[in-house]
Parts: structure tokens; C-alpha cells; sequence
């Protein structure tokens, strides 16, 4: 059982990365299939992380970062005083609508990248004292920076979700597909 990178990978790097990025954040998007708002909240580790709370973090560093990267500012502007609020839902907030969003946010992250003239196309990192001084990144760095943040979340959700209730990412994909596993 496998997940597939969309066949436009396939020599062209725009697709490649967009396929890539998209594999990852499925990853995210089957870590809470079936579950409930109370489950996807759950905490069933010795990690603070719940699945709808990583589901809201990589919904805002998405945003965050394509923003950055057009010029603007986040959405939601987080710093050393609120930063773990992403990691939760706050009162009204479902995991729904965190999903949603966070389609949202991917159609603007593939319209952007596909619409920039070159991946070679730079912009400034924020003033905050882990990135250097000055620095700037390209789209490219952006894109791999998005699949590196994306993959490591999905990797905390393939272990907060076996810890609710055994399910694994295999078997995830089988009932996103319809199909057996095992």
C-alpha cells in the first residue's frame, strides 16, 4: 500500500515539489480520518501534540511562509509569547474547519509557486534570531522548506494516531482508498 506523487513530477521541478508537498501534507489529512473532534484533540502521548493541533500548525507556517515570501505579513502573527497556540484548538475552532483552511492555503501555496517567474526568485527571511542576519532564501528553498516542515509533522501524526488506536499510516491509506490492509 503506497501513495502515489502525482505523475506531473515527472520532469518538471514546479510539479515535482508541488507533488511532494502534497504527498506529505495527505499524510497529515489521513492521521485524522474517522476520528473524532475529541480524539483529533487528544494528547495520548508523553508529547503535548495532538493531530487537530498539528493540523492547525501546518495550516498557519504555510500561510505564514507564503506570505513572507509575496511581501506580506502572516495571517496570523505568532511570537515567543503565543507560538505553542498553534498547536491547539482554541474555543470554536474545529478540526473541519482547520482542514478547510488548510486547503485553502494549499491551492494559494500551488497558485503562487506556479505563478512565480523562477524558483530562483529570492526574498528576505523575518528579523528572528535563528535565521542570519540579512539572509534571503529562494522559492525553491521555500518549497523544500514547506515539504521538510510538512513531513515531520506527518511523521508526529503517524505516531499520535497509532497511540489513539493502532491504526498506521498503511492502514490509513487503505481506508482513504477503500481497501484492505494486511
Amino acid at each position: 500500500m503506497v501513495t502515489h506523487v502525482r505523475a506531473e513530477a515527472q520532469g518538471d521541478e514546479r510539479g515535482a515539489l508541488l507533488s511532494f508537498l502534497a504527498e506529505q501534507r495527505g499524510g497529515i489529512r489521513r492521521s485524522v480520518l474517522g476520528l473524532t473532534e475529541e480524539q483529533a484533540g487528544s494528547r495520548p502521548s508523553a508529547s503535548e501534540l495532538s493531530l487537530s493541533g498539528l493540523v492547525k500548525h501546518v495550516a498557519e507556517v504555510e500561510q505564514g511562509w507564503v506570505a513572507r515570501a509575496k511581501g506580506e505579513a502572516p495571517a496570523v502573527k505568532r511570537d515567543e509569547s503565543n507560538w505553542h497556540e498553534c498547536f491547539a484548538l482554541a474555543e470554536g475552532e474545529t478540526l473541519a474547519a482547520q482542514l478547510a483552511y488548510w486547503e485553502e492555503v494549499a491551492a494559494e501555496t500551488e497558485k503562487f509557486l506556479r505563478e512565480v517567474p523562477s524558483l530562483d526568485d529570492s526574498f528576505a527571511l523575518p528579523a528572528d534570531p535563528w535565521f542570519p542576519p540579512d539572509g534571503r532564501v529562494s522559492m525553491r528553498w521555500l518549497a523544500l522548506h514547506l515539504i521538510r516542515e510538512t513531513a515531520r509533522h506527518a511523521g508526529h501524526a503517524d505516531i499520535i494516531r497509532e497511540s489513539l488506536d493502532g491504526k498506521t499510516a498503511f492502514e490509513l491509506v487503505a481506508q482513504e482508498q477503500g481497501t484492505s490492509w494486511g
